[in-house]
This record gives C-alpha cells, sequence and structure tokens, in this order.
C-alpha cells in the first residue's frame, strides 16, 4: 500500500504516540484524518501538519458510526486509540468496563467494518489495528486490557483472511513497554527487572512496515519480550508462575493508580 496520496484516518491522534504517527504519515504524503477527544490536540496537528481534525469519543457507539460518515473516503485505517484497562477487574464498574471495551475493542472492530467496503470496491486499502504485546500473553491485573487485546489479534486475523485478495490488506502492530508516550510512560512506572522499553519511534517504523509491506504482525518489542510473550501463549501456566516473580505486585498497583483517573 502506498501512503502518498492515500487519505489516512488516524484514530488517538491526540496522545504522544498518536502525534508520532500523525508527523510520520504526513511526511510519507498522507492526507490526514485524525480524530481524539481532545480538540486543542487535534488543532495542534491540523496547523503543523494540515490534518482534518473531527472530535469524537470511541466509547459512545453512534460517535463511532458518525465519525465514519464525517471521516468520508478513506484508505487507510490506523486505529490507535486505546484506554488505560490496569489493575484487578473487581476495582472496575460496570461502566467502566464497558467503556474500556468499547474503546479498546468494539471501536476499531466497527471502523474496519464501516470503511472496508469502500476500501474493497475500490481494489485497494489497508487497516491497521494498534494492538499490544498483551494480546499474546497475559499478565497480571491486565485481565480487562488483555481481553480487548486478545480479541483484536484474533479479528485482525480472521479479517485479514475474509478480505484475501480483494487489495485490501489488514495488520496487527504489537507494542510492548514504550517509553517516552503512551500510557505506559505516562503511568511513570519501570518496566520489570531484565526488560527492555522501545521507543515511539520504533512503534512509528513498525506500523508504516506493516502498512507499505502488508505485514500480518508486527511485534515492536525486545527479543527477550517477543520470545517470552510467544512462550507465554503456548504455556500460560509456565508464564504466570514466572510473571508473578518478575512483576512485582508494587508496579502492578502503580500503573493501575496512575492510570485510573484515565478511564
Amino acid at each position: 500500500m502506498t501512503i502518498k496520496g492515500s487519505t489516512v484516518l488516524l484514530t488517538g491522534a491526540s496522545g504522544g504516540i498518536g502525534h508520532a504517527l500523525a508527523r510520520a504519515l504526513a511526511a510519507r504524503g498522507a492526507h490526514l484524518v485524525v480524530t481524539g477527544r481532545r480538540a486543542d490536540a487535534l488543532g495542534q496537528l491540523e496547523t503543523s501538519l494540515g490534518a482534518r481534525p473531527l472530535v469524537a469519543d470511541l466509547s459512545d457507539p453512534e460517535a463511532v458510526e458518525d465519525l465514519a460518515e464525517r471521516a468520508g473516503p478513506v484508505d487507510i485505517l490506523v486505529a490507535n486509540a486505546a484506554l488505560p484497562s490496569s489493575g484487578p477487574l473487581l476495582d472496575y464498574t460496570p461502566r467502566e468496563l464497558n467503556r474500556s471495551l468499547d474503546v479498546n475493542l468494539r471501536a476499531p472492530l466497527m471502523l474496519a467494518r464501516l470503511l472496508a467496503p469502500r476500501m474493497v470496491a475500490a481494489g485497494r486499502g489497508h487497516l491497521v489495528m494498534i494492538g499490544s504485546i498483551s494480546g499474546r500473553t497475559a499478565s497480571p491485573s491486565t485481565s480487562l486490557y488483555s481481553a480487548a487485546k486478545f480479541g483484536l489479534r484474533g479479528f485482525t486475523h480472521g479479517l485479514r483472511q475474509d478480505l484475501h485478495g480483494t487489495g485490501v490488506g489488514v495488520s496487527l502492530v504489537q507494542p510492548g513497554f514504550v517509553r517516552d508516550a503512551g500510557m505506559f510512560a505516562d503511568s511513570g512506572a519501570t518496566p520489570p527487572a531484565g526488560i527492555r522499553t522501545v521507543s515511539p519511534a520504533q512503534v512509528v517504523a513498525g506500523t508504516l512496515k506493516a502498512i507499505e509491506r502488508d505485514r500480518a504482525e508486527v511485534n515492536v518489542a525486545p527479543l527477550e519480550l517477543r520470545l517470552g510473550s510467544a512462550i507465554g501463549g503456548l504455556f500460560p501456566t509456565l508464564a504466570a508462575a514466572v510473571q508473578r516473580r518478575a512483576a512485582p505486585a508494587a508496579l502492578v498497583r502503580q500503573i493501575a493508580q496512575a492510570q485510573r483517573h484515565q478511564r
């Protein structure tokens, strides 16, 4: 898929990784449509990059459908928006739980459903889902977040098979712990001992690779985390025992407390 000259809808553009993605896509010559909840942050992208801003709350199903309509014909979707969802499930109210699943799973799924028909009719397009290594193996106090990311992974690979031969690609990008920007960086926590982080630039590079090379899955994480998540998917009991030792309860609480106000 060629990004230059293509119309790209980027969700979650208000945040740090969203800004980095927007700059990279604009540098590739994309016609950017950016969306998020913060009009001021989107306004910065309009001023600096010439992006078209569309304020939308993706926790509202009607707003998701309205966004797809307002965006118009889209060649590439980069579904980057996500809501922090760390902490024990029992600490979440039903309303918070629904909001998390709406933003992290339902919204990207529905946007793909609403935007793909035009792409298929045109014989070209690409759908990119920004997931997480948490979609490969679960870890303590991530049951809700992992539920969405596991679901997003299954959806992406299934849809890729459904659209095979149509000219429309479907990709999944799964970052590990990202420093300097994003939910983990905003929490102020440090990763477990022996686990390295990746930069927003690496996430951007992985996303561009997914689009331009039509990669099914790009895991943006150090080797140890990619291997660990792969093994964890095969041997969940062993992985759980290792993670309990590698991720102290204090670290989990720190991340959850820092993210709670963002629910």
